[in-house]
């Protein structure tokens, strides 16, 4: 984790030289690398460590909590450092505004790359604080492969994910909602978007708590549930410019719903049995289905929205996480039963 923020870093460096077209592909193919190849599953895995048997709605719940108030805090750092360094965007030139994202990008490059520094020293000695098959660390084998697929839960959190996740994209458009359906001018319907990610720490550490009290596939189906009740209210057409209250009320019902998931699906693996050692490669392969909806969420709701403009495509888009929703409750519901069996044959 800690090389990978460092290179993670570096390649703010690069980018802060406002590179061509073909150069900025590589980089984000690098950033790919760094960020999902390197740092993904380890930071999982150690998440699922520091959280033990009994916390793992915590770790994860203060994982993707902490996620979203740093990303709010970010976009906050570079609004407050573009505005100190630019009085009024309308009086500047181009090249005062790029000199000043430059400046932006190497801060937040900086930060990223102390963090690494404090990954390397303070996470280095982090131990597996439970029981696990092998004590000693080994190499990566086809038996792993296969040992993991051979994981019930592994199937039903891989379609969990991709569910999820498609829920996640989809919070996407509630600007865009607001300033098509609802009316709201383009500074509102920001201001929509930046609420909601408010939402997502609170969200995280509350359902966390609470999952840890109960179990991770009780809170899933939950968040499913919320997602499902309020993407049918946007789907039917009943929220318009004339019924505002239930608008913020869905918006905020589908935004728990969402969140609740993304919190979760990784803090049912311990619900699922899924070996402590075998984490990251359970996390290589829960991504590679389960991530999916970063390839065709957000073309599926251009076309949704492009052939049916204006609120009729908004009904479109929900329709389609309606789908999404009832395919990840009914999983839900499944990893519930099997872990609820699971217990009662340890009990005999």
């Amino acid at each position: 984790m800690s090389l990978a923020l460092i290179l993670t870093a570096i390649g703010g460096i690069f980018l802060s030289t406002i590179p061509e077209y073909n150069n900025l592909k590589i980089l984000f193919g690098y950033w790919g690398f760094t960020t999902i190849f390197l740092l993904w599953a380890a930071m999982i895995k150690a998440t699922r460590i520091w959280g033990g048997i009994e916390k793992q709605g915590i770790a994860f719940g203060f994982l993707d909590g902490g996620r979203g108030l740093v990303s709010a805090i970010f976009g906050s750092l570079g609004i407050l450092i573009f505005s100190i360094m630019i009085a009024d965007i309308s009086q500047t030139t181009l090249l005062e505004r790029k000199e000043a994202f430059q400046q932006i990008i190497l801060i937040v490059s900086a930060i990223v790359a102390f963090i690494g520094v404090l990954v390397f020293f303070f996470l280095k000695h982090l131990k597996v604080n439970v029981t696990t098959s092998s004590s000693k660390s080994k190499s990566l084998t086809k038996a792993d492969f296969k040992k993991v697929l051979k994981i019930p839960a592994v199937w039903l959190l891989m379609i969990i994910i991709l569910c999820a996740y498609f829920g996640y994209k989809t919070t996407d458009i509630f600007s865009q909602y607001a300033n098509e359906v609802m009316g709201y001018d383009a500074i509102e319907s920001a201001k929509i978007g930046t609420t909601l990610l408010y939402l997502r720490p609170i969200t995280g550490f509350t359902i966390g708590f609470l999952a840890d009290r109960t179990r991770a596939s009780l809170w899933l189906i939950i968040g499913f549930l919320f997602t499902l009740i309020t993407s049918i209210v946007f789907a039917t057409g009943i929220v318009n410019s004339e019924t505002t209250l239930l608008f913020a009320l869905s918006i905020g019902l589908i935004a728990i719903g969402v969140y609740s998931a993304r919190v979760l699906y990784f803090a049912a693996m311990e619900e699922g049995n899924i070996p402590v050692e075998l984490t990251g490669t359970a996390v290589g392969i829960l991504s590679i289905v389960g991530y999916t909806p970063d390839i065709f969420a957000g073309p599926l709701m251009g076309v949704l929205l492009d052939n049916s403009p204006g609120e009729l495509g908004h009904r479109h888009v929900f329709m389609a996480l309606v789908c999404f929703t009832v395919v990840g409750l009914i999983t839900s519901i499944l990893l519930n039963r099997l872990s609820k069996k699971r217990e009662l044959k340890q009990q005999h």
